[in-house]
């Protein structure tokens, strides 16, 4: 069991019994003050739960981040005074830097009921980054783009529902621009590469866009339209493996560099536990992977339709070959704890063993993660911060702006994406308009769909490291 699943098994245990004794609680007033009471005072906790405590967040708002960095690249005698950033003497900034800044925030008690954030400005740029709930600790705010207004000290930072408090700590870290570069981007479902790195790939010199799997299961929007199970998944994968192929397009990248393998979706750890052996779908009554791969241009070593992962391997060894990436992005394991994900990067790392072509970097990305189903949190077109980490690990980020048309080109991009078109079920519409009433949350005009939010941002995330 993955730890996300432990967390939200916890999660659903500690809520069953917060249930079990406000029930108790409910049955004890109704029989004091009046059995009528009781649904009134059910329906108010209900509400206050859908407003306020929706969110899964497996961590306490009061826990610092952990985050380790290279003192080389921290940045001396950095302060706040009186809201405004400062820099003690002149740090050659030249612009392109990403740039992490360390501050305690503390919530205000209106931080329990509306989110905190951090509002940016200065020479005319303006941001907004946003906290959990309640926040009380070290958090990492993405000052990417903002070096100019550093330099020239008129950096101001304002808390809302929040306080900025202790010393702050800054670090810039510098890096060819990997959009001069070669690129592939390892998507392990059909819309991972969009989530992740459209504004990256859309901006880089050469491009190229690797679907691992079709993503056909979970398709109960299909079904509903009178098809079975099997049908429904097999039209599901067809629409993905097309969207994989046609919606990079969009931003300019070749029809013969955008590649689906066709494998089937959550069959790759089965794949790798016996390499040899097929793993058929689950749901698409399918134990061949030419359906989906249909699409491609070029041929490959698992054209042969077998969903195994040694052929998986060499369909990676060949593409690698072919392209002769500099910069391989994908799934970051450490951080993302999806299983397709985590094997999406174990397979290129086994791939890239002892083949002649090796790429100089590696772009992580994270599109879930194990501790917080809301990151990143605030509304569409706002800052990243960076995500909970609490293990102290070395890192080394990489943050890449988006200027306002390539965010405009990335959320239609999205919106071309078959998995992320269909409507909101009630119960979630209904909890976004209490949350829009009595939380002050907005969610984007460009999509319905939880993405259309966390991924459509002035920032996109990476974390380097070399091969």
């Amino acid at each position: 069991m993955s730890r996300k699943q432990q967390l939200l098994k916890r999660h659903r245990r500690n809520k069953r019994i917060a249930l079990s004794v406000g029930l108790v609680v409910l049955l004890a007033l109704g029989a004091w003050l009046g059995w009528w009471l009781v649904p009134l005072l059910a329906v108010l906790a209900w509400v206050a739960h859908e407003a306020w405590f929706a969110d899964h967040l497996f961590y306490a708002p009061g826990d610092d981040y952990q985050y380790r960095f290279a003192d080389a690249d921290q940045v001396a005698g950095v302060r706040l005074d009186d809201g405004r950033l400062q820099l003690e003497r002149p740090h050659p900034l030249q612009g392109d830097e990403t740039l992490i800044l360390a501050l305690s925030v503390r919530s205000h008690w209106l931080g329990r009921f509306f989110d905190p954030a951090v509002l940016l400005s200065g020479l005319g740029e303006t941001d907004v980054q946003t906290f959990e709930r309640g926040v009380n600790g070290v958090r990492y705010l993405n000052l990417t783009g903002l070096g100019h207004v550093l330099n020239e000290g008129a950096l101001q930072l304002r808390g809302r529902f929040c306080r900025l408090e202790g010393a702050p700590q800054l670090w810039a870290f510098r890096a060819a621009d990997p959009r001069r570069q070669r690129v592939m981007v390892i998507a392990p479902h059909a819309d991972d590469a969009e989530l992740a790195a459209y504004g990256l790939y859309s901006q880089a010199d050469e491009a190229w866009i690797v679907t691992l799997t079709a993503g056909e299961i979970e398709a109960e929007h299909y079904q509903a339209m009178g098809m079975n199970k099997a049908e429904a998944a097999r039209l599901k994968g067809r629409l993905r493996a097309w969207d994989s192929i046609a919606v990079p397009r969009w931003a300019g990248v070749p029809e013969q560099r955008c590649v689906q393998l066709g494998y089937f979706c959550l069959q790759l750890p089965a794949m790798q536990a016996a390499p040899e052996q097929a793993v058929a779908s689950r749901e698409a009554q399918l134990d061949d992977t030419r359906l989906f791969r249909q699409f491609n241009t070029l041929e490959l070593p698992g054209d042969d339709g077998v969903p195994s992962w040694n052929n998986l391997l060499a369909d990676l060894r060949a593409l690698i070959l072919n392209a002769r990436p500099q910069v391989l992005v994908m799934p970051d394991p450490a951080i993302d704890p999806h299983p397709d994900h985590i094997c999406a990067q174990a397979a290129v790392r086994e791939a890239l063993q002892g083949l002649e072509w090796q790429p100089e970097v590696v772009l992580g990305y994270a599109n879930h993660l194990h501790d917080n189903d809301r990151w990143p949190m605030g509304d569409a077109h706002s800052g990243v911060t960076l995500p909970p980490v609490f293990d102290a690990q070395s890192r080394v980020p990489y943050s890449l702006v988006l200027p306002t048309d390539v965010r405009r080109d990335k959320a239609m991009a999205l919106g071309m994406m078959h998995d992320l078109q269909p409507a909101l079920p009630f119960k979630r519409r209904l909890r976004r308009s209490l949350q829009r009433l009595l939380a002050g949350r907005r969610w984007p005009a460009e999509g319905e769909n939880e993405f259309f939010r966390k991924a459509v941002r002035r920032h996109e995330l990476f974390w380097r490291s070399e091969i």
